[in-house]
């Protein structure tokens, strides 16, 4: 029988309970001992299911309170300096403040400390914590999570997998905080923690050990490609009789394929949904005692898995390799998917017919097992069964008339040039954008979004319930819109914006007013920490029927002579952030949306709504990870965001967001979107994200540097922020340079926004009289 084998599963539970035990914590309404408890129900619900589903090789260490990459930071003891004033502060007990410092940022009693810089996790909307190096770095062992939780299992009669990130990946994904040291040059400190950690877990008794390294499946230099050699021939001979396992996803090996074939470890695992290709050339290479893990049920997307289609890779393998030398598995964690598509009854928002396309976390794993049995050989009747179901739905899929508009398909074949560019350039439209609002030097705004309190959410919730009328909700909506517009006029802010009291989410509340999407109850994914989202399900054509955001934006501005953006989402994060249908390119899909966005643009100017900010935070994160591949996807990703805000006046002034990325690489393709203001994540890097901006290419346009982080609860002086902003005049022009916070309010509670805004324009005021 054909080993089943899975990396990972979602962690904060079927209905989002490790949120809400985060945030209970957080708030002093639970005790340490009920989060920890909250946790040990999730875990030993996530080993059940999976054994229950007749995975073989259940993972553990694969939970976190927060993020994995921060909780390898605290195994290994690498905590900046600056969070040893905490440790005579904090109930040391579980280290879980500390952790949470560390994540969060903390401000009590006398001690105010920043969080960890956070950014995305490869290309996924998953963000993690970045661990912080210093030349002098050590590293110890002070935290045995990754012990507990496998003799947590065992008590429980499981015996699991635990999984670790490796140590070059784990090395290459921090920053140094000094500038006269690599990184990479800390592996002889750091292995050593990693030798004694599986020491701890042989003399456990662990049979396997999962080590991740997705930078195996990235573009790595002769040097780096030594260095996995030699690093784990030290943890192989560290515990000899713990069969390793080097997980790769994400991407396909290429030409690191010697380098990861040739390690000595017991298997290999392989991403062949997104690296399908590779196994023709891995199956020629591959060493008579290496064991190939498959990944072919997809990991990051809720597709039913194609059986016919994965038995043909299965059969491949097990020809050439024998049954015994085959695992078959997800093609990454499942922590990127929901829980269970046994949750969702809402046949309104997620017709049958659509349903019946769908597999969440659960789901796949009935389809990891369902493929080792058909490509095993003896198939029960029930498997059989589900074989026949699989095909139909596959097949009810490629010719359903819920998926293709011809009307859709023509009009996204008709773009052309001249619909991606603006009438003017840059300086001329900027002249004439300053001569119609007047706006002072270090012009003040906010991203778009403020607190969404429980009040907000209820009245929500109590709509779709019925509770309450839609004049009621719409009542609610308006009254709390305008305290907002009063506040940010009390503020001093100079550009404002309503609030998106209205909206749950900022890619959910546009997909529900596009057709060409269904939409799940309970399908949340974690995006970092707390922050769950719920990504919306593209099914086929996209168009927008009718007005999205003109309403709302509209009677805003009726309240003010202060200007009101109005706020929509770009066509490239709605697409990154939505489960994107995999029955044609991801570039046709975006410019469909890109032409929704437009006509949105359009309604919203004609309603003399003349700035308008259309966010893409996720243009870096759809970069792909290998260079070869990355100019064409940045060729249509900026060219589609173009689409969507070329065709308005030159005195309509058009602002993007993007935040927790990296600019480095991409920052003159950034500059291709002319969007006339662009506001940035810098606050938690200190400013150094800017350096993209100034270095040798100039970056032409405005610029909003966030001055300070959001996703903390802590409110920073306007000292603080005065400084970084010094710090950003002194790489892009004053006259260049907004002020606003890094990301949406929505997050926060209402007395730190309000303190935070009102240190933010006064640091405003206080550059503009330097």
């Amino acid at each position: 029988m054909l080993i089943t084998n899975n990396l990972g599963y979602p962690r904060v539970g079927p209905f989002r309970e490790l949120k809400k035990a985060n945030e209970a914590y957080w708030a002093k309404k639970i005790s340490a001992e009920e989060l920890l408890q909250a946790a040990k129900s999730i875990r030993e619900n996530n080993w059940k299911t999976q054994q229950d589903s007749g995975i073989n090789l259940i993972p553990s260490n694969d939970f976190s309170f927060y993020d994995q990459v921060l909780d390898l930071s605290l195994t290994v003891g690498a905590i900046p300096e600056r969070y040893n004033s905490l440790l005579n502060k904090i109930d040391r007990k579980y280290n879980l403040d500390l952790y949470f410092a560390m994540a969060r940022g903390f401000q009590e009693e006398g001690v105010d400390v920043t969080a960890m810089e956070m950014t995305k996790w490869f290309d996924t909307n998953y963000h993690y914590i970045v661990p912080e190096f210093t030349k002098n770095q050590e590293f110890k062992l002070i935290s045995e999570k990754f012990l507990n939780e496998y003799n947590e299992a065992k008590s429980l009669g499981i015996e699991t997998k635990p999984v670790l990130i490796g140590p070059i990946t784990y090395l290459l994904v921090g920053k140094e905080k000094e500038t006269d040291f690599n990184r990479i040059d800390l592996i002889d400190k750091l292995v050593p923690v990693y030798e004694e950690i599986l020491s701890k877990l042989a003399e456990a008794g662990a049979q396997y050990v999962q080590i991740d390294e997705p930078f195996l499946a990235l573009d790595i230099d002769d040097a780096t490609r030594t260095l996995y050699g030699k690093v784990f021939e030290k943890l192989a001979a560290a515990a000899p009789d713990i069969k390793l396992v080097v997980a790769t996803y994400f991407e396909a090996l290429a030409d690191n394929e010697d380098t990861a074939l040739n390690l000595p470890v017991h298997a290999l695992h392989l991403d062949l949904v997104r690296g399908e290709k590779q196994l023709d050339t891995v199956l020629a290479k591959v060493p008579a005692t290496l064991t190939l893990s498959l990944g072919v049920v997809e990991g990051r997307n809720i597709w039913k898995n194609d059986y016919e289609k994965s038995l043909i890779l299965i059969k491949q393998a097990v020809n050439i390799l024998g049954k015994d030398r085959v695992w078959i598995a997800p093609s990454s964690s499942l922590l990127h998917v929901p829980f269970d598509l046994d949750n969702e009854d809402n046949e309104e928002s997620l017709p049958k017919e659509v349903k019946n396309w769908l597999a969440f976390a659960k789901q796949k794993l009935a389809e990891v097992k369902d493929l080792a049995t058909l490509a095993d050989g003896e198939v029960d009747t029930k498997t059989a069964e589900r074989f026949e179901a699989n095909k139909a739905a596959a097949e009810s899929r490629r010719t359903s008339p819920l998926i293709h508009k011809p009307e859709v398909k023509q009009r996204t074949a008709d773009i052309t040039d001249d619909d991606a560019k603006r009438t003017s350039p840059f300086p001329t439209r900027k002249a004439t954008q300053q001569a119609k609002f007047n706006l002072p030097a270090f012009a003040t705004t906010t991203i778009g979004s403020f607190p969404q309190t429980k009040d907000v959410r209820k009245w929500r919730a109590d709509l779709k319930k019925g509770v309450i009328s839609q004049e009621q909700y719409d009542k609610e909506i308006a009254e709390e819109t305008e305290r907002t517009i009063r506040l940010q006029e009390q503020l001093d802010i100079d550009v404002l914006v309503h609030g998106e009291f209205e909206r749950n989410d900022m890619v959910e509340y546009f997909g529900e007013q596009l057709a060409g999407y269904a939409f799940t109850k309970n399908g949340w994914v974690q995006s970092y920490g707390s922050r769950c989202v719920k990504p919306p399900v593209i099914y086929g054509d996209v168009y927008r029927p009718a007005d999205m955001t003109v309403r709302w934006s509209s009677y805003a501005q009726t309240l003010t002579k202060r200007p009101v953006k109005g706020m929509l989402t770009g066509p490239v994060t709605i697409l990154q952030w939505s489960f994107v249908r995999n029955d044609q390119p991801r570039s046709t899909t975006t410019y469909q949306i890109a032409l929704a966005i437009l006509d949105e643009v359009q309604a919203l100017e004609k309603a003399g709504i003349k700035i308008i900010q259309i966010d893409e935070p996720a243009i870096r994160e759809g970069l792909p990870l290998r260079k070869a591949d990355q100019k064409d996807y940045l060729n249509w990703a900026v060219r589609a965001f173009r689409v969507s805000s070329s065709n308005v006046e030159d005195d309509t002034q058009i602002h993007t967001h993007m935040c927790y990325s990296e600019f480095n690489d991409i920052i003159e393709d950034i500059a291709a979107m002319d969007a006339d203001v662009i506001t940035i994540e810098t606050s938690r890097s200190q400013m150094e994200l800017l350096d993209a901006f100034a270095a040798d290419f100039k970056y032409p346009n405005d610029i909003g540097p966030g001055v300070y982080d959001i996703h903390s609860p802590r409110v920073p002086s306007t000292e603080e922020m005065v400084e970084l902003l010094r710090k950003a005049k002194a790489v892009v022009p004053a006259e260049q340079l907004w002020v606003n916070p890094d990301c949406g309010l929505k997050t926060r509670a209402w007395p730190e926004t309000k303190a935070a805004l009102e240190s933010m324009v006064e640091a405003a005021k206080i550059l503009r009289a330097e």
